[in-house]
């Protein structure tokens, strides 16, 4: 699909002057023509206006007026002010207001030319600024972490096959799983680095918010629309749309996605006219559309249009082959974000990790290494640190029957125990032994039986 033309709107009440403008323009743009202020505003609250050229001097509202409320209203319009004197103070208060620029009217042809096309592309490189800040507010060193697990590298491997195509890809499965990140692997490994990367969780928009946040909105659409504002679909122009949970989007504006899809245009709330678009789509959901649409919850061909390339990201409990990787970088980043040396995770403590459900997924685990990175002192992450539900996760995974169930509860307790003395002490085992109150060889013997041992050498050898 062509990219949309960009819209000139020349404000001059000289008609001679505008159709010079208009035609000087009209190769590389769209261009609309008013020769008052008020009719200029008129025209903006209707048309899908990008660049402004201003006469300065106006019958009516002047141009500093319209200057004015133009960047009051639209911010992403950019204006260019024309006077007919090179006037210092003139060019300093079409700045203060909001102007790209100032020239007067003894311009050359190349020269307005030039400085349109200046302030095009800088409009272009403020949309880019304005959503690479998101981003990064938004991340913190996010990376997709692929192990040895044989599910993940199938998943990641398709991925990138994809990466190229257009086509969009719908990314299935649990809460948690990472299906943004592999979204925004797509989205790097298409080539579009300089594209943008919008992300939209559905889930987490209110509801009245939601057409307005997809869309964008004219000024005085609704109540509380005090200026136009761009919806995600624009911002996404060019690059990646990643809407999370598309599940949960209404069904009264599943049609306005499916009329994005099929014919690339979109119209913002309070709009008249249809916009251009040109993005790549990536959907994402934790719910089985197949059943909503059986149950008349979404629309039948807005499922069949997304469900172009299908990828299904595994739960944590179907790759814990990367269960150590997962561990090991998000200490990574936990150290570096609380300042802390931990040096690893034990691995009595990365066996009972590995014997629990994770229903929360990956997401749990991360919240979990936070927590235990950021109220650690310890060089290494044990046993004891782990809160009680996983112990009792790894007793049941190991099939105890309800007369061993206890002893082993009790084996559980007791470890975690020693291991805090001899953590306490230095992993020095006399001084221990003396804490606990215990002979030196009732102590070893424990530590032999509870298998502290390998855990201590290790420890003493970091």
């Amino acid at each position: 699909m062509t990219e949309r033309r960009k819209t000139v709107l020349v404000v001059d009440d000289d008609e001679g002057m505008r159709d010079t403008l208009a035609a000087l323009l009209k190769r590389d743009y769209r261009v609309l023509r008013a020769s008052t202020g008020e009719a200029a505003l008129q025209i903006m609250d209707k048309e899908d206006v990008d660049l402004m050229l201003l006469d300065v001097r106006l019958p009516g509202i002047n141009g500093f007026e319209v200057l004015k409320i133009t960047k009051e209203n639209y911010p992403y319009v950019e204006v260019i002010v024309i006077s007919v004197v090179k006037e210092l103070e003139a060019a300093i208060e079409a700045m203060r207001y909001g102007a790209y620029h100032y020239i007067s009217k003894d311009w050359d042809l190349e020269g307005v030319r030039t400085l349109v096309g200046n302030a095009s592309e800088r409009q272009d490189l403020s949309r880019h600024v304005m959503q690479l800040r998101a981003e990064v507010a938004e991340q913190f060193e996010r990376e997709f972490v692929v192990g040895p697990s044989r599910s993940t590298r199938e998943v990641i491997e398709t991925a990138r096959k994809v990466a190229k195509l257009s086509a969009t890809v719908l990314i299935l499965g649990e809460s948690g799983t990472g299906k943004e990140l592999l979204a925004r692997l797509i989205h790097r490994e298409s080539g579009s680095l300089e594209a943008p990367f919008v992300a939209v969780n559905l889930a987490a928009i209110p509801r009245e918010l939601v057409e307005s946040t997809l869309f964008g909105h004219e000024k005085g659409a609704f109540t509380g629309a005090i200026r136009q504002q761009l919806g995600k679909f624009e911002l996404a122009v060019g690059g990646t749309l990643f809407l999370d949970e598309i599940g949960d989007l209404r069904y009264e504006l599943q049609p306005k996605l499916l009329r994005a899809l099929q014919e690339g245009e979109i119209e913002r709330v309070g709009g008249t006219h249809p916009i251009k678009t040109n993005f790549r789509l990536i959907a994402a959901t934790n719910t089985d559309l197949e059943r909503a649409v059986k149950e008349g919850a979404f629309r039948e061909d807005l499922y069949y249009r997304l469900n172009v390339i299908p990828l299904k990201m595994p739960a944590l409990r179907d790759r814990l082959d990367d269960l150590a990787d997962l561990v090991a970088f998000f200490l990574r980043r936990y150290n570096l974000k609380f300042h802390k040396s931990i040096q690893g995770v034990a691995d009595s403590t990365l066996r009972i990790l590995s014997a629990y459900w994770w229903p929360g997924n990956i997401r749990e685990l991360e919240n979990l290494i936070e927590r235990l990175v950021a109220v650690s002192d310890k060089d290494w992450i044990t046993d004891e640190d782990l809160p009680y539900e996983l112990h009792v996760a790894q007793l049941d995974a190991q099939g105890d029957t309800t007369e061993n169930l206890l002893e082993r509860a009790v084996s559980t307790f007791e470890r975690n125990f020693i291991i805090r003395a001899l953590e306490k002490a230095g992993w020095n085992v006399t001084a221990a032994a003396r804490t606990l109150g215990v002979p030196l060889s009732t102590l070893k013997f424990k530590m032999d039986r509870l298998e502290i041992r390998e855990l201590a050498r290790k420890i003493r050898g970091s």
